[in-house]
């Protein structure tokens, strides 16, 4: 006898104060800045200095080496998920890079030609601003394609862009407008601007994802920081106060790019581990009816005459349903997935030696290591007569290829046929496909497992073929 577990939904009140008092949490912690710069402007005496152009450089040393790193890690990001977010991070980070270096290296100018120490800042920050606001309008957009993500042309165009800007600020620093402070002023402003425009296009869209809060936030400082930089003076405390904000909204939005690379390579598919635990308490909780749910849906199943009579395997109708769902969750911004094309080698010659009986036994325990080698909600299918597909949600190439390994094993060293009195030795060769790597569509991700399940075949059998 089991006992049933029954969850006390909360009210739709006690939903909506939660809610509400962690949005004043998050805002709370995003305006942190604000109270700074309040205070200073504020009580502190804006004459009060601190000159010291060593330490300035060493900085800015630090962030434009940080900026590099960081514009790899989302780049490696982009050329894996091709999420068109992660390729406006990218450029925004070369662009900070590119200008705010001239920053620190012009910093022995403040007393020559301080606008051109000055101005490669607010540029820097404005450039960037405008990619991410760029790349925020394009959330969730279907990624890009897989040839175009590392074409040279396009990153070279971009990087010649901004070392034009470096130019540009340059010919302003030395021109007689140089010294009309609304210059910096309006570059700042545009900065604020621009960023404030990002945090109110993330509040209307109600993007709310684990990393899109850590953008959100990220974005946030650095409007602060133009703010602080607008009301300071050149190395006074508020002055130097805009910096750290900066710095702060920056190393935040780093760990954001850095997370996204150590989990799905992705800013809109990745999940907090509370909300994970969350997940998994609310299924348990509804077992009982997923169960239910379950059984009505394998009836629904057999009555379409889904699956494979012989092995129990989805068929072709079924598998192409599968793998279209697939392809819309993950143009939806989900995590890319993977199939194997498999083949049983010499299978006519084995028919042929041992008869179809042998043959069918083959088939259904082919299918049975099949199923004990994958996920429970992974698909296998019986495409032809010896040919089979296998969906992997959620998984990259790499991954697929050691469970296509994984299958190839257990085939090899399995033994068939023993039932009907014949025990025969069997492999397979697969190939190896991923959505949005090897094209984002059902016909190029099938005809790309078939070519490379071909390969394996030309290349002696028994094999996995990933590339």
């Amino acid at each position: 006898m089991s006992a049933s577990v029954v969850v006390e939904e909360p009210s739709a009140v006690v939903e909506w104060v939660t809610r509400a008092y962690l949005g004043l949490l998050i805002g709370g912690f995003a305006l942190i800045p604000a109270y700074l710069i309040a205070y200073f402007h504020v009580f502190q005496n804006p004459a009060l200095t601190f000159e010291n152009h060593a330490f300035h450089e060493i900085a800015i040393a630090s962030a434009t080496l940080e900026g590099l790193f960081v514009a790899y890690v989302s780049g490696r990001c982009y050329f894996s998920s091709g999420e068109p977010l992660l390729r406006w991070l990218t450029l925004g980070f070369l662009a900070f890079v590119l200008i705010y270096a001239l920053h620190g290296a012009f910093t022995g100018m403040a007393h020559h030609n301080i606008w051109l120490f000055l101005l490669y800042g607010p540029a820097s920050r404005l450039a960037m601003a405008v990619l991410l606001l760029v790349g925020l309008l394009a959330w969730h957009q279907p990624p890009d394609p897989v040839e175009t993500r590392r074409a040279p042309q396009r990153w070279f165009g971009w990087i010649g862009l901004f070392l034009l800007i470096d130019v540009a600020v340059a010919v302003i620093a030395y021109s007689p407008v140089a010294s009309n402070l609304a210059v910096r002023v309006s570059m700042e402003g545009g900065a604020l601007l621009v960023s404030s425009v990002n945090v109110a296009v993330m509040l209307a869209r109600r993007i709310r994802s684990p990393l899109m809060k850590i953008f959100g936030i990220s974005v946030t400082s650095f409007a602060l920081s133009s703010l602080a930089f607008i009301l300071a003076r050149p190395w006074n405390h508020m002055w130097w106060l805009a910096h750290a904000i900066f710095a702060a909204g920056f190393f935040l939005l780093s760990y954001g790019v850095v997370q996204a690379f150590r989990t799905t390579r992705s800013f809109s598919t990745i999940y907090s581990q509370e909300e994970l635990m969350a997940r998994l308490a609310e299924a348990m909780a509804r077992t009982e009816s997923a169960l239910q749910e379950l059984k009505r849906t394998n009836l629904k199943l057999e009555h379409l005459a889904a699956t494979d009579p012989l092995t129990g395997a989805a068929n072709r109708r079924q598998f192409i349903e599968m793998v279209d769902a697939e392809i819309t969750r993950a143009r939806r911004g989900g995590a890319p997935f993977s199939l194997l094309a498999l083949d049983l080698d010499h299978f006519k010659a084995i028919n042929d030696s041992y008869g179809h009986q042998v043959g069918d036994e083959i088939l259904r325990g082919f299918v049975q290591k099949c199923f004990d080698a994958i996920r429970p909600y992974d698909g296998v299918a019986r495409v032809g007569g010896e040919e089979f597909m296998v969906l992997l949600p959620q998984v990259a190439l790499g991954v697929a290829q050691s469970i296509g390994e994984r299958i190839r094993e257990a085939i090899a060293n399995g033994v068939f046929g023993g039932q009907a009195g014949k025990s025969v030795a069997l492999t397979v060769s697969i190939g190896v496909s991923q959505y949005g790597r090897d094209g984002d569509t059902l016909d190029a991700i099938l005809r790309t497992a078939d070519e490379r399940l071909y390969r394996a075949k030309h290349l002696g059998r028994n094999r996995v073929v990933a590339a």
